[in-house]
C-alpha cells in the first residue's frame, strides 16, 4: 500500500491534471506498488475534493465492462467512479450541443443507464436489482486519458475518476416499457454508432457483462465488498459502459446513435471546441 502523505499528493496531481485539463505519465510507472485500493483512494479524495467545491454526485459510472476492449487497454476487470451534476446532461430529446476542448484526448461511448428509485440490497440478484429501478435511458460517454497515448494500466484509471468526463442523457423511458422480460430486452438489442452518418460499429447489449442489469449487479457486488465507500442509493444514476469500441473524437463531427430492439431513440451530439 501506499502511504496516505502520498496518496494525498497523487490525488492532488491528478485533480489539477484533471482542472487544468494536462497530461501525466501514469501513476503505476511512478509509483511502486500502486494498485487498485490505492487507486479507490485516490479518487475518494478527488471525490471529497468535488464535494467540498460545490458539485452534487448524481451516481456512478461503471467503465470497461465490455472485455472486447480490455487487451487494447492492458485491464482485466470493469471499474466504477462517480458522477456529478456537473457532468452529466439530460435533455429529453436526445439532441446534443457538447464541447469538448476540456476534455484529454476525449472519446465517445454509447451506453445504456439505469436510475434506482430504491437502494438495491447488497446481496440482490437481477430480479431484486430490477425491482428498485424505475427508469433507463441510453447515454453517450464522453472519457478522457490524462495518460498520453491512452497508455496506463488498471489502477491508473480507477484514479483518475474511472476516465469519465461528461455523460449525455437521452430519453427517460420506464423499466415497465421494456416488456415482460427487461433484463433480457437490455442484452439482446442493437445500437449503431455513427460518426457523421458514416456507420463505425454496431454493439449489443450482451457486450457489457453479459447484459447491463448484469453489469448493474457486478457493481453492487463490488460496492458490498468496498465498505468504506457509500452503496448505491435511491435517485442514482448507473451508466452501464460502452456497447461498441471507444471511439476519438473531434469538434466539428456529429456523433448519432441508432437502436432497436428496445424502444428508446438514438441520440445525436454535435461537438464543438
Amino acid at each position: 500500500m501506499t502511504s496516505q502523505t502520498d496518496l494525498d499528493k497523487i490525488a492532488q496531481r491528478i485533480k489539477t491534471a484533471r482542472d487544468e485539463n494536462r497530461q501525466l505519465e501514469p501513476i503505476t510507472s511512478q509509483a511502486s506498488g500502486f494498485g487498485l485500493a490505492d487507486a479507490y483512494e485516490v479518487a475518494h479524495r478527488i471525490h471529497e475534493a468535488r464535494l467540498a467545491e460545490g458539485a452534487v454526485a448524481v451516481g456512478r459510472k461503471i467503465g470497461f465492462t465490455n472485455s472486447s476492449i480490455w487487451p487494447k487497454y492492458g485491464v482485466h476487470a470493469p471499474v466504477w467512479g462517480y458522477l456529478y451534476d456537473t457532468t452529466v446532461v439530460h435533455a429529453g430529446n436526445g439532441r446534443f450541443t457538447c464541447p469538448i476542448g476540456a476534455f484529454a484526448e476525449p472519446k465517445i461511448e454509447p451506453e445504456i443507464a439505469v436510475h434506482f428509485s430504491a437502494a438495491p440490497p447488497a446481496d440482490s440478484d437481477l430480479s431484486a436489482i430490477l425491482d428498485c429501478v424505475d427508469w433507463v435511458a441510453h447515454t453517450f460517454e464522453i472519457v478522457q486519458s490524462h495518460y498520453p497515448g491512452w497508455r496506463f494500466q488498471a489502477p491508473d484509471t480507477v484514479a483518475n475518476c474511472a476516465l469519465h468526463g461528461a455523460l449525455l442523457v437521452g430519453e427517460q423511458l420506464p423499466i415497465d416499457r421494456l416488456g415482460t422480460d427487461p433484463v433480457e430486452a437490455l442484452e439482446s438489442f442493437s445500437v449503431t454508432l455513427l460518426r457523421d452518418g458514416e456507420a463505425m460499429e454496431t454493439g449489443r447489449g450482451a457486450n457489457v457483462l453479459g447484459g447491463p442489469m448484469a453489469a448493474v449487479a457486478h457493481l453492487v457486488a463490488a460496492l458490498a465488498a468496498q465498505p468504506q465507500y457509500p452503496p448505491l442509493q435511491a435517485g442514482e444514476l448507473v451508466t452501464t459502459g460502452t456497447l461498441t469500441a471507444a471511439y476519438p473524437i473531434q469538434p466539428g463531427e456529429r456523433w448519432t446513435s441508432e437502436i432497436e430492439g428496445i424502444p428508446l431513440p438514438g441520440l445525436s451530439a454535435l461537438l464543438e471546441p
